[in-house]
């Protein structure tokens, strides 16, 4: 039997990249070739998803990027032999995953001798019925490895997950309601497939707009939203990025956190070029998103000014009509006292910190010593408050 169901999994061809998982490559191992330390190998490998075979079948096939799935999302006809194929390969990794430990175990010792120090669970799931109902799902929860993560960085022109983003949420934000609302609106109208204009979230430091980004993936990546964030020096790459998510079902945000342009910057084209339309312009599943603490994105010095360019005021005016280009700009300015002082309050409750006058008193203290009022010096006061009360 074991030699039957490797002879199938090596035949696969919908699903044939589930070969290359960790895991599944130990188990087909083992069928090949039924030892102990095979069996020991697959099991200690399954442990890491979890005592369930069945439930780790369920995993990889839904979450596997197939020419099947890519034509789907694509809205693409799909061939019948294909689709023939689709419910075959799920009828045998049904089978497949009610492969009990102890027929496993009943191959590498026929006679009953001994018994396996370890096991794992199986139970009847219709696998067919499960992929379309993931089918269905395929807008909102992707495909690869956009199913299992929602943040993405670049690194060496591949798109690599970050497995442990920032978890802030929208209700541990406060204050900036209003500039927060702009960017929320703007990003539903994104995931409903409505016209989407790139923002600019500029203004001072420690105001939240990063946060604000951060947050607003966290909160709608149910629905479908994921993040990609670059870095300026990675915005040559961008038509690259666009290229690799114009097909996918998702809804993308392509995040440059605070960023600035000299004059001579060679990254500024290239951002240029993708907000003013050119022949790798964005897509109607992505918007970017950047934030800055200057309004129009570029450093501009006195020296600049009194270069030996014939037509410096076009120069100068190319450089700092940049943020126009953006169709939505919110600025996150610093709070007056009273807004500093509710966004330290929501903290304290949070963090379970009495708030009396006299902790207001401090907190006010503490930001005038800093760089002033910010949701930023109010979070590293209360932080500080909370450090001190665990140290009682």
């Amino acid at each position: 039997m074991l030699n039957e169901y490797a002879e199938k999994l090596q035949s696969l061809a919908v699903f044939r990249g589930i070969l290359a998982e960790k895991t599944v490559a130990k188990l087909l191992n083992f069928l090949k070739s039924p030892t102990a330390d095979g069996y020991g190998d697959f099991a200690g490998s399954l442990y890491e998803h979890g005592d369930s075979l069945t439930d780790f079948l369920i995993e990889v096939i839904t979450e596997d990027e197939n020419p099947y799935m890519k034509r789907i999302a694509e809205y693409k006809e799909v061939p019948s032999h294909i689709d023939e194929a689709v419910r075959n390969e799920l009828e045998f990794l049904q089978r497949l995953s009610r492969l009990s430990s102890d027929e496993a175990w009943a191959a590498v010792d026929p006679a009953g001798g001994s018994k396996p120090f370890s096991g794992w669970d199986t139970y009847e799931a219709d696998f067919l019925k499960i992929y379309r109902e993931r089918i269905a799902a395929l807008h909102t929860k992707g495909f690869g490895i956009f199913a299992k993560y929602h943040t993405f960085i670049l690194k060496d022109s591949k798109l690599v997950p970050v497995k442990n983003p920032d978890p802030q949420r929208l209700s541990q934000l406060s204050g900036y309601e209003l500039e927060r609302g702009k960017v929320i609106a703007n990003t539903l109208a994104l995931l409903r497939d409505k016209p989407a204009p790139n923002v600019l979230l500029y203004g001072d430091a420690g105001t939240g707009k990063s946060s604000t980004v951060k947050a607003i993936v966290n909160e709608y990546r149910d629905k479908g939203l994921r993040l990609i964030e670059l870095t300026k020096a990675q915005l040559g790459e961008l038509p690259v990025v666009i290229e690799k998510i114009a097909a996918n079902p998702l809804k993308f945000i392509i995040f440059i956190d605070d960023i600035s342009f000299s004059a001579d910057d060679d990254n500024f084209s290239a951002l240029k070029a993708v907000l003013e339309g050119s022949a790798a312009a964005k897509t109607p599943n992505m918007t970017i998103y950047c934030t800055s603490n200057r309004r129009h994105l570029v450093k501009e010095t006195f020296s600049g000014r009194d270069g030996d360019d014939v037509h410096a005021g076009d120069t100068r005016e190319e450089l700092i009509s940049l943020s126009e280009r953006f169709g939505l700009k919110v600025a996150f300015l610093k709070p007056n006292k009273d807004t500093y002082l509710q966004i330290v309050e929501k903290l304290a409750a949070e963090y379970g910190i009495e708030c009396t006058p006299d902790l207001l008193a401090r907190a006010e203290a503490y930001a005038l010593r800093r760089s002033g009022r910010s949701g930023r010096a109010a979070k590293h006061f209360i932080e500080l408050e909370a450090a001190s009360e665990n140290v009682k």
